[in-house]
């Protein structure tokens, strides 16, 4: 109750408060790269429940639809790059905080995909509410860095690092509090 509460008065204040930077980096986005300025995607929320997560656009429209996004690739914009890097493109993600679609803490939200591959516990992590941030964010915060130094990108997200996120995800289940999910917003924001 306090982490919900914490995140409908926080996104509140936060999209107020950075309203004008949003406006800036649409104003941003339309001249270098046109509409849309939004990208919007089915991903896995509380309980598996579908919702539509907002983010910048970071990338060509008309692309190839891989779910996983390695440094460097083409579709990737010049512009879209410099927003990935700052976590930029993320903002948006505060309105689907403040519908209660996501946490300020939490599971990445995955691909419907993905969470079809959860596994008895494992499954316990759709219990949480999906987060701008977590452990497991914190950890891969380069993860397009890693993938692309590998051979075979999938494979290495499919076989060590969405793995290795399940691992996290369900520590972060059974550890989390409210001051814990504190201490990472703040480690999230300095990093």
């Amino acid at each position: 109750m306090l982490k919900r509460l914490f995140d409908i008065v926080a996104s509140f204040i936060g999209l107020v408060f950075i309203a004008p930077f949003l406006l800036v980096i649409a104003i941003i986005i339309l001249i270098k790269m046109g509409k849309p300025i939004l990208f919007h995607q089915k991903r896995a929320g509380l309980q598996g429940k579908l919702f539509t997560i907002h983010k910048f656009r970071t990338m060509s429209i008309g692309h190839s639809g891989n779910t996983i996004s390695v440094k460097g690739e083409s579709r990737i914009t010049q512009l879209g790059a410099v927003l990935r890097k700052y976590k930029l493109d993320e903002l948006p993600e505060l309105w689907n905080v403040l519908e209660g679609n996501m946490s300020f803490v939490g599971p990445r939200p995955d691909m419907p995909e993905f969470f079809d591959r959860l596994k008895g516990e494992e499954r316990k992590i759709l219990e949480l509410r999906p987060g701008i941030t977590g452990p497991a964010s914190l950890k891969y915060s380069n993860e397009e860095e890693l993938l692309s130094a590998v051979e075979d990108p999938h494979k290495y997200n499919d076989e060590v690092i969405w793995p290795d996120k399940v691992k996290i995800n369900l520590d972060y289940y059974y550890n989390k509090t409210f001051f814990g999910d504190l201490r990472l917003i703040f480690k999230t924001v300095f990093k």
